[in-house]
This record gives structure tokens, sequence and C-alpha cells, in this order.
């Protein structure tokens, strides 16, 4: 599981990094574009660490699951 939460944190850090990457260049070369993806930007830094953990709980419920039902 540990490991799992190292990849990913490694995966989320990945993608806001990319993603302010390109609002950042948008942002430079062309104006008309800037302002939705910074809106995109402050959503999804919000809503990409939401779903990781999601998944991370989903990973855990079902893991636990079918141990029991094993048992």
């Amino acid at each position: 599981m540990k490991k799992l939460k190292r990849i990913l944190a490694w995966v989320g850090i990945v993608l806001l990094v990319g993603m302010y990457l390109a609002t950042f260049l948008l942002a430079i070369f062309d104006r008309s574009a800037s302002m939705s993806m910074f809106r995109a930007s402050v959503g999804c830094t919000i809503l990409i660490p939401v779903m990781l953990y999601a998944y991370t709980l989903v990973y855990k419920w079902t893991k636990d699951r079918d141990k029991k039902n094993e048992q």
C-alpha cells in the first residue's frame, strides 16, 4: 500500500506541474486562452488530489474485502 501511495503521489505531482507549465506557457504566448486555462488549473488543483485520495480509499477497501472473503 505504501508503494502505491508513493506512485500516486508522483503521478499527482507530474500532472499538476504539467498543467501549471501549460497554463504558464499559454499565458505567455496566447492571451485569449490564459483565463480559461487558469480556471482549469485551479479546478484541477482541487480535483486531482481528491481523485487520487478516493482511488487509494477504494483500493484499500477492495483489498480488505478480498482478504475477508478468503478467510
